[in-house]
């Protein structure tokens, strides 16, 4: 005598197919149990027509309500059991079919496909699963199993913001996943991300303290206009703010021309430091062909601006030429 060694749970397989068998009777029951409720809740309030008064639906509820209220079920148990009977004629309800299956399949428009779609289990199945149905019309399941019906499924759970948020956080702290977002994703993430400006200044900020993109982010010209305007920007700023709350605005103003002479010097002064500084680091390094273009390219706005400094300060004449503005705007 051969003894059994698959178990389900605590049971044997044996055990657990009697329970099983023993069960489908109890859902049999019940369904016939939930399409009488389903049936009498029709005959006190026969379904009607969606575009119906509105006053009808209320006496609708009130209906169901009283009937939910004496027979001791809550109100949308009596108002499904109701729309599932008015889906399902008692001629096309089909046995062996749990009552959580023709709700589900309830939910198919076309009569002709809802009749003949319960009659066939999927592919590979001999019963209708809640699962199954839930995907023959297109609804989130319990137990997901693609990675659409995965990704569905995180959508549903992430549905409120706050859940949202800290799914995100959580996933992109994660190397392996992120490390699987193409490139033009991560860049949409970050946009998305800087919307605000504090975000964005404080990205901005910190990615170019890295050296290396830095000066990538200056070999493109709209940006490496948008950073100098930016400084120029913030000078005249901090000189408006000084002309407008400091004590000894008033007498500057009498020596403009000095302090002209000031920010000239300071800014050849700031150049050459910073140049002294950068050139240095050269030694012993061949720059690639596309770093030598770049730099030849900025000497030679160097240069021109030299040259506008000269003039001004030769002829009092300020004036650019269209030429040079395009070369300082990198045009």
């Amino acid at each position: 005598m051969t003894q059994e060694t698959d178990t389900v749970g605590s049971v044997s397989q044996s055990r657990y197919d009697q329970i099983v068998a023993e069960l489908r009777d109890v859902v049999e029951q019940q369904t016939q149990g939930a399409f009488t409720i389903g049936d009498r809740a029709l005959e006190i309030e026969p379904l009607r027509p969606r575009s119906g008064p509105v006053d009808a639906e209320w006496t609708v509820r009130q209906s169901m309500l009283r009937l939910a209220a004496d027979i001791g079920l809550k109100l949308s148990t009596v108002s499904n059991n109701r729309w599932t009977a008015s889906r399902w004629p008692k001629d096309r309800r089909q046995a062996g079919v749990s009552f959580t299956i023709h709700r589900i399949l309830g939910a198919i428009e076309n009569e002709v496909e809802r009749f003949a779609v319960i009659k066939t289990p999927p592919a590979g199945r001999t019963r209708w699963s809640s699962d199954d149905a839930r995907r023959q019309v297109g609804w989130t399941v319990d137990s997901p199993e693609s990675t659409q019906e995965k990704i569905t499924a995180i959508h549903h759970l992430a549905h409120d913001e706050e859940v949202a948020a800290k799914v995100t956080t959580d996933f992109l702290q994660r190397p392996q996943v992120t490390a699987k977002v193409s490139p033009e994703n991560k860049a949409r993430v970050v946009e998305e991300f800087t919307r605000d400006e504090a975000v964005a200044t404080t990205a901005a900020t910190n990615l170019l303290r890295r050296p290396d993109i830095a000066f990538k982010a200056m070999g493109d010209d709209t940006a490496r206009f948008h950073v100098n305007h930016a400084q120029v920007e913030r000078s005249r700023q901090a000189r408006e703010n000084f002309e407008r709350t400091s004590p000894v605005a008033p007498a500057v103003r009498n020596i403009d021309r000095t302090v002209e002479f000031l920010d000239l010097v300071t800014a050849c002064h700031t150049f050459v430091a910073a140049a002294g500084r950068a050139v240095p680091g050269l030694r012993d390094r061949t720059l690639g062909q596309d770093e030598r273009t770049i730099v030849h390219e900025n000497i030679a706005r160097v240069r021109a601006t030299l040259d506008w400094i000269e003039t001004a300060v030769d002829t009092g004449k300020t004036d650019m030429d269209e030429e040079l503005a395009r070369l300082l705007k990198g045009e």
